[in-house]
């Protein structure tokens, strides 16, 4: 019967961390990344594991890369701070992990909590998430934004989902989209993908209808309104600031 490890990457999650890893106390061990918060992320988390380790941030893909190194076990649970395992979702890895797992990597539906409510519509959902997998078979890759894991075999789907507090409110919803858009914008200059006023006017309000309509954000009243209109607002900023990037080089 194969054993679980989870590991989480920190930097100044004092406000989540302990919610965090509660949701996954039921595990065969828990290991916290740390990169050199200012606030008490690692002394929360050493209340629930001595597996806390501190160390600069080396980005997203080599940090949760490093993590899963530091496992005692093949199978490794990544989350992140803001997110917690749901009790059906933790029931269902038990029951996977009694016997052999018939895949080499596993994704997991995510639902973000945002304004007061689920979001079970727009782009944001059912956000699935590749997070349960076997380290001798799988690794992380990506380089700014969007990281992945890439798995050397079979990928199955579970049904119990893993929450998301994104966001504190919109004001900390539009630092994440400036904070990630500029990641996005420069990931796709050096993959050389270039923006002119079709794709900085065209995409945005093409995004919206795909979000607010096709994607059932209308559903959602004032709150699937404002995520629609976020989420348009991202892929226009992306463009913009790749568009700026071409300018300036």
């Amino acid at each position: 019967m194969p054993k679980l490890s989870v590991t989480v990457i920190t930097k100044n999650e004092a406000a989540d961390i302990s919610d965090c890893v509660q949701s996954v106390a039921w595990a065969d061990e828990l290991i916290v990344v740390d990169s050199e918060s200012t606030d008490e992320t690692a002394a929360l988390a050493r209340r629930y594991t001595p597996r806390v380790v501190v160390r600069a941030w080396p980005g997203y893909v080599e940090q949760k890369n490093y993590a899963a190194s530091l496992a005692a076990h093949d199978w490794i649970l990544s989350i992140d701070a803001d997110e917690r395992v749901t009790p059906e979702l933790a029931d269902e890895i038990r029951t996977l992990m009694k016997a052999t797992p018939g895949h080499a990597g596993y994704r997991i539906p995510r639902v973000t909590r945002h304004l007061g409510r689920w979001i079970r519509t727009t782009d944001w959902y059912p956000d699935y998430q590749l997070r349960l997998y076997d380290r001798r078979a799988s690794q992380w890759s990506g380089r700014y934004v969007h990281e992945s894991v890439t798995v050397r075999g079979s990928v199955g789907q579970l049904r119990g989902e893993l929450h998301h507090f994104a966001y504190r409110d919109i004001a900390d919803h539009l630092e994440t989209i400036d904070r990630y858009t500029t990641y996005a914008a420069r990931q796709m200059h050096e993959s050389g993908r270039r923006a002119g006023l079709l794709q900085v006017a065209g995409h945005p309000p093409l995004a919206f209808l795909r979000n607010y309509i096709l994607r059932g954000g209308i559903r959602d009243g004032a709150v699937g309104l404002i995520v629609s209109a976020m989420n348009s607002y991202y892929v226009f900023l992306k463009f913009a600031k790749l568009w700026e990037l071409q300018r300036r080089r």
